[in-house]
């Protein structure tokens, strides 16, 4: 697993090396990103909570974008409990790699 925000090589293999793809795919995410994080932290409904949190761990995924993956996993499972259990730290660490991979989203658009 990488240690930068977005897995590039990973990017790279499912985009099968179209670039052009790649900068759709990203843009998409950084969208994606926005509005369900904006669900995530926002609605009180948290059915809805729980499956932007899955939508967005697989979009996630499907870029290389490990960490934002994992946090969001992490607050899915939370949200699933009989009881649950969503903590700041949570929450702060899924806005936290978000805001990594669509730093390192922009500066992959400014270089194409």
């Amino acid at each position: 697993m990488s240690q930068n925000a977005i897995d590039t090589e990973h990017l790279s293999r499912q985009s099968g090396g179209d670039h052009e793809l790649e900068r759709e795919l990203l843009t998409l995410f950084a969208q994606q990103c926005v509005a369900h994080l904006r669900t995530i932290h926002g609605s009180a409904d948290r059915k809805a909570r729980m499956d932007a949190a899955h939508t967005l761990k697989g979009a996630a995924l499907a870029i290389g974008a490990w960490q934002v993956a994992e946090a969001a996993d992490r607050i899915e499972h939370g949200l699933g409990e009989p009881e649950p259990r969503l903590t700041e730290s949570a929450l702060d660490a899924l806005a936290l790699a978000a805001a990594e991979a669509r730093a390192v989203i922009s500066r992959f658009d400014c270089a194409a």
